[in-house]
């Protein structure tokens, strides 16, 4: 049995975790950084950054002292090495960096989004690879067909913005506060979806590829208009997104024949109307439905030393020259998506 220190800042998140190999989560701390934000309706890399500066390293002190081990008993130390605002994963990074050296033990540079992709696995012990997987959160949408550790192939991704990225900016339109997605979740359960006209941006198209950006640009139309209350909007949004996510999601199964599950990570998997969406999505294919419990849907830490677990087992580490990344594709080798550029 392997014990992993897990790190994550790559956002506005910081969170250490004790993990081990067998799926015991030992501790878990986690900082947010709302009230830090608030006033701005969304995240500033640079307060994010000095926030994880602040709070990392007695974060990972207690959260030692909560599973009662020291860092001579970690195997390995696991920390997120990108994607996301460079100031946050670097502060992340060089602090595993620095105490890997200092112990002696390995460094795993996790892609967050691997994370995300094997928590599943940690709170389902008998997912088995291949399975297709809706990675939806702030940053990312995307379907891939998860083959093993450090083996994804992207089948489809935004070619714009992502759907967490459109659910903050409808409720910085909407003057709903931050976080966003929470926000607009409540207030379209006091809304009427049918109230307002909304697009479905490439649903039924032949292009595999997600787009979110004419919706929210549809959105700013309605809320301007005045003619519409904003849970109504919020409730229109809301169901225009599961629909894309469901269309598209519905088109990869057809690609993905000898799938396991159906699985789906990421912030917006902690959506309610989402999650029962893709559930009923999975149970007319017969397919098993896996989504880890929300908290882990969220940006945390022991889904890093999860993954860092993972990739321990399959002898995986990496230098401490390792770099710092804005951008890391989980499929390097997936051909350019329309309009994507950088964020594919």
């Amino acid at each position: 049995m392997a014990l992993i220190l897990g790190i994550e800042s790559s956002c506005d998140e910081t969170a250490a975790a004790l993990v081990t190999s067998d799926r015991r989560i030992l501790s878990h701390k986690l900082a947010g950084q709302e009230a830090a934000h608030a006033p701005y309706g969304g995240v500033v890399p640079e307060i994010a950054a000095r926030a994880h500066a602040d709070i990392l390293s007695p974060l990972i002190e207690s959260a030692l002292a909560e599973a009662g081990v020291t860092l001579a008993d970690v195997d390995a130390i696991a920390a997120t090495a990108g994607p996301g605002l460079i100031g946050g994963v670097m502060v992340g990074l060089v602090t595993g960096k620095a105490l890997a050296h200092a112990s002696g033990k390995p460094l795993i540079a996790v892609n967050h989004l691997e994370g995300h992709a094997l928590s599943p696995r940690l709170a389902e012990p008998d997912l088995a690879f291949p399975y297709l997987l809706l990675l939806v959160s702030g940053g990312h949408c995307q379907l891939l067909l998860v083959r093993g550790v450090g083996d994804h192939v992207r089948l489809a991704t935004t070619i714009d913005d992502a759907a967490g990225e459109a659910f903050d900016k409808t409720a910085k339109l909407l003057g709903l506060g931050f976080p966003g997605g929470p926000a607009v979740e409540r207030a379209a359960a006091q809304g009427d979806a049918n109230a307002v006209s909304l697009p479905r941006p490439l649903m039924g198209s032949a292009e595999p590829h997600f787009s979110f950006a004419g919706l929210k640009s549809a959105v700013a139309r309605a809320a301007q208009s005045g003619e519409h209350r904003a849970e109504d909007i919020a409730a229109a949004f809301q169901q225009a997104v599961i629909d894309c996510l469901i269309d598209r999601t519905r088109r990869a199964i057809g690609s993905a024949p000898g799938v396991t599950a159906l699985v789906v990570a990421g912030g917006v998997a902690a959506n309610q109307g989402v999650r029962s969406s893709l559930q009923s999505l999975a149970a007319s294919y017969d397919l098993p439905f896996v989504a880890p419990p929300l908290w882990l849907c969220t940006d945390n830490a022991a889904m890093i030393a999860w993954a860092g677990a993972e990739r321990l087992a399959a002898g995986l580490t990496d230098p401490l020259d390792t770099p710092a990344r804005a951008r890391w594709p989980l499929d390097p080798h997936a051909a350019p998506a329309r309009g994507a550029g950088v964020k594919a």
